[in-house]
């Protein structure tokens, strides 16, 4: 597979969550296997398998700008709230809509 093919979501992703991805496949999903590898608890796992799903449903969407998926990723470091996410994704829109 050469760089062309390989999808958006994937190139979006770091290294640290192409090796949770390697370690939760060679796991058969066991997030309480995973947690023991990591030498975190289950809900540390957890919280990590729904930031990276997080980040690849941000980088699957065809219809998200640059900027629209920087205020998503913000939201999902927990650096700002899911609702002021929305107000200023909502209020970009209707600016974009405006021009």
């Amino acid at each position: 597979m050469n760089m062309k093919n390989v999808p958006e979501w994937v190139l979006a992703l770091e290294t640290e969550d192409m090796e949770f991805i390697k370690n939760f496949v060679l796991k058969s999903g066991s997030l309480k296997e995973i947690a023991t590898l990591y030498g975190v608890s289950y809900p540390t796992v957890r919280l990590k398998l729904d930031r990276l799903i997080e980040k690849i449903k941000i980088n699957d969407a065809a219809d998200n700008e640059e900027f629209i998926k920087f205020i998503k990723k913000l939201s999902i470091e927990d650096r700002i709230s899911v609702e002021d996410a929305k107000l200023i994704i909502e209020k970009y829109k209707q600016e974009k809509d405006e021009e």
